[in-house]
């Protein structure tokens, strides 16, 4: 922190400092024209030397200035500000300066928000340009930290008043003049300093507010261990507060994402892991930590994402905060369309009093309820984002287990009909530019963030049962026994008294609302990827069972054939969620060959899927993988799918295989492998471990040197596929869980996975399951260095 000036305390020193900058000048008796002075404190703030505050020009001179340069009188109330702001002052006169500068500010600012910006631009030096430029952020910086000083083994106090026009006047500023916030961010000791001022309700919002921007473009994360006593700090939260410190966390928890394309291939990812290892976790991961430490915690963000509108604050206090929200322009907008739709009810209840003889009460003590529940939606948002982040990291297991035993699950669907998925009124609320459909919207952002809670809790985890209710844990068990196959043993182990109550859980309630999505919904591939989350792992025969009884299969096939689905995204979530529900299930071969009853059809559908391979692949592996079974098998049902299914037919063929493979493998690089387009590779390999199995791996690999020849590449596909194996064996032999998943989707063991790279890599030119045996010598380029700088 820098010290407070001299001149604040001393008029003489104040002169002499005055007389000297003038004298560096030469001397002002020119009239400067004020640009050039502006330039010149622009200079001193970017240096630190020169002119960089009011304090070091006379109070003469910036008053004639302001005349011509009509600077609203901020320079010379801010000279009187360092006058009144020493050490020992009782801060009185500070304060009533501030409130004088706070208006010139605010009015600005919430100008620049809305439409009425123009206006600001109109004007060549903005108040709070002007402000910042005299140096108004450093000394409001100093004078909220003066807590920080001891005298005489005292600590310094300021009022709560008194730092929330602090506060007020630096966000203002910081919404209007461009590299305030930045240059704030760079101060760490005043951002931990901030979260302090969040133990008074009177400066929470404002604090909450002011560090929700300045963690936004802030460099480097903050370290939540760093900030003192912050066990303390949350415990102390009321709920509402808790829920709009979920905002903050939103920041700290969150892995920082560079923003750039190729810094998301493997190969970057698995560069940064190896530095990782070496420094040890990340801020993230430090944060989450320190936040799963704090008793309760977990606990009281469940009670948030699931308490009922009629459970939330009263009236009086919510329009107290709202009241609040008003000189907080990130959420006037929000207030303002609060505001409309209370007034159109308030309105129209007017109206029906008056008719009915009854006494009108003013909207103001009568809250309407669409605005309780836009409230608690944007609560929640807050907090289903923080419980996902945290149920995707590092202590996920722990987490998964509290928020099991807490009953986050059943308490979501409780409020799915009447909050999530509720249907919207006439006069919705919708933010400011936007419209209901708008993804920024609250109502669509808490639909996403649900789906994406829903995504995380189910994948790769036996809580995801806790989705269903008892009822449909019976009707799974039912469908085992039909089957005569053993039970999936995470639903035996499934507390019972911590499931879904109601007629319908979770899942159920899910699969409903998504046969009713319109076509062009922007829900369609979140909801896919949060169904296919609990199909993902060790296929489960009763758990497809219990989604195609619901007609999830004949969904899926309408929205990729009928309605000739065009979204890249949707199109991959629906074939990745169909890949999972078909796989080694005869069942579901039964119900798509009844539905797919035409060769018309059967073409949309290949269509769809040649159309992007790197969409469709996932599925085009399952039913490789489910051919396989099926043609091993011994029984009449298999026998008669084998027989009639468009869709085996098909995938039987070899050329059809081939072809596949050859693209497969000619639409990656190592270079642009991602997270998304790795399942290519993989999929690939697939269909060379089967073709191993039958002994007929030497024939795939011929075939792929011919079809490099037809295409005049001899050598291009085949080296190519050489470096992404390579690839594959730096990526999957050091991570245990992608190498599991690999196994537990494909039933086929990774000791197999492991045995079929190296047979395809064997440097041995005899081998005739060797790669190199078919890369003729003159095309051979099989050492090229792919690691990442």
């Amino acid at each position: 922190m820098a010290a407070a000036p001299a001149a604040a305390g001393s008029g003489v020193g104040r002169g002499r400092r005055a007389a000297a900058a003038v004298a560096a000048w030469g001397g002002w008796g020119g009239r400067p024209r004020p640009g050039n002075i502006l330039l010149q404190l622009r200079q001193g703030q970017l240096t630190g030397r020169g002119l960089v505050r009011a304090v070091q020009f006379t109070e003469t001179f910036l008053t004639e200035r302001d005349k011509q340069s009509k600077w609203s009188g901020i320079p010379q109330l801010l000279l009187k500000l360092y006058a009144t702001s020493h050490l020992h002052s009782d801060f009185i006169e500070c304060q009533n300066i501030l409130k004088e500068i706070s208006p010139l500010l605010s009015m600005e600012a919430m100008a620049f928000v809305t439409e009425e910006r123009k206006l600001t631009q109109e004007t060549t030096y903005p108040n709070t340009y002007i402000f910042d430029l005299f140096g108004g952020v450093d000394l409001l910086v100093e004078i909220l930290m003066r807590p920080t000083i001891s005298i005489r083994g005292q600590k310094l106090k300021i009022s709560d008043e008194m730092s929330k026009d602090c506060l007020s006047i630096l966000y203002n500023t910081c919404v209007c003049t461009e590299g305030v916030t930045k240059r704030l961010a760079e101060k760490n000791d005043f951002v931990i300093f901030l979260f302090t001022l969040m133990t008074s309700k009177k400066t929470f919002l404002q604090t909450a507010t002011l560090i929700e921007d300045i963690l936004g473009v802030k460099k480097e994360m903050i370290r939540l261990d760093e900030v003192p006593n912050l066990s303390s700090l949350v415990s102390n939260f009321d709920q509402q507060q808790l829920a709009n410190f979920c905002r903050i966390l939103a920041v700290t928890i969150s892995e920082m994402d560079t923003g750039n394309d190729d810094k998301h291939t493997l190969l970057a990812k698995n560069a940064q892991q190896k530095k990782s290892l070496s420094l040890g976790p990340s801020a993230a991961e430090i944060n989450q930590a320190a936040l799963l430490s704090i008793p309760g915690f977990v606990e009281r963000l469940c009670k948030l994402a699931t308490r009922k509108v009629s459970e939330s604050t009263g009236t009086a206090s919510f329009l107290q905060e709202l009241e609040e929200w008003y000189t907080w322009l990130d959420n006037a907008l929000v207030l303002d369309a609060l505001m409309r739709v209370a007034n159109e009810e308030s309105e129209h209840n007017q109206g029906a009093s008056e008719e009915n003889g009854l006494p009108h009460t003013s909207p103001r003590t009568q809250l309407p309820q669409s605005m309780k529940i836009m409230h608690e939606i944007m609560y929640k948002l807050e907090v289903l984002y923080v419980l996902c982040v945290l149920l995707m990291g590092r202590q996920r297991n722990q987490v998964h287990r509290m928020i099991a035993e807490f009953k986050l699950i059943p308490g979501l669907n409780n409020l799915f009909d009447k909050l999530i998925w509720r249907k919207h009124s006439a006069s919705a609320l919708v933010l400011h530019g936007h419209n209901q459909n708008c993804d920024c919207s609250p109502d669509i952002t808490l639909k996403i963030q649900f789906l994406r809670l829903l995504q995380s809790f189910s994948d790769h985890h036996e809580n995801k049962y806790l989705l269903l209710n008892n009822q449909e844990l019976n009707e799974l068990s039912a469908i085992s026994l039909k089957a005569n196959i053993p039970e999936v043993e995470a639903v035996l182990n499934t507390d019972r008294s911590l499931v879904c109550d109601g007629k319908r859980g979770l899942l159920t309630r899910l699969l409903q609302v998504m046969k009713k999505e319109p076509a062009e919904s922007s829900f369609r591939f979140w909801q896919a990827r949060a169904v296919e989350s609990f199909l993902r792992g060790t296929t489960s025969y009763a758990d497809q069972m219990f989604l195609l009884k619901r007609g999830l299969l004949e969904h899926i096939l309408y929205c990729i054939v009928d309605s000739e689905c065009k979204s890249r995204d949707v199109l991959q979530s629906y074939f990745d969620l169909l890949g999972e529900l078909m796989k080694f299930n005869v069942d579901a071969f039964k119900r798509f060959n009844k539905y797919i009853n035409t060769d018309a059809k059967f073409q949309v559908f290949l269509k769809q899927i040649n159309s992007s391979l790197v969409d469709s692949n996932m599925l085009v592996r399952c039913v490789t993988l489910s051919l396989d079974r099926f043609e091993n098998q011994v029984d009449m049902k298999v026998a008669e799918v084998l027989s009639e299914c468009r869709l085996l037919a098909y995938i039987s063929q070899v050329p059809t295989q081939m072809s596949f493979l050859f693209r497969l493998i000619n639409i990656i690089h190592v270079q642009t492998l991602t997270q998304e387009n790795v399942s290519c590779l993989n999929t690939s390999l697939v269909i060379l471990m089967l073709a191993r199995r039958k002994e007929r791996l030497p024939l795939y690999l011929r075939l792929l040197q011919r079809m490099e020849h037809s295409k005049k590449y001899p050598g291009f596909l085949l080296n190519n596929f050489h470096n992404l194996l390579r690839f594959w064996q730096q990526h999957y032999l050091h991570k245990d869980k992608d190498s599991t998943c690999l196994e537990n989707s494909s039933c086929i063991s990774f000791s197999y996975w492991k045995e079929t790279v190296s047979i395809l890599l064997n440097p041995d030119r005899q081998s005739p399951s060797a790669l190199v045996s078919y890369i003729e010598e003159p095309y051979m380029d099989i050492d090229r260095d792919f690691t990442e700088e």
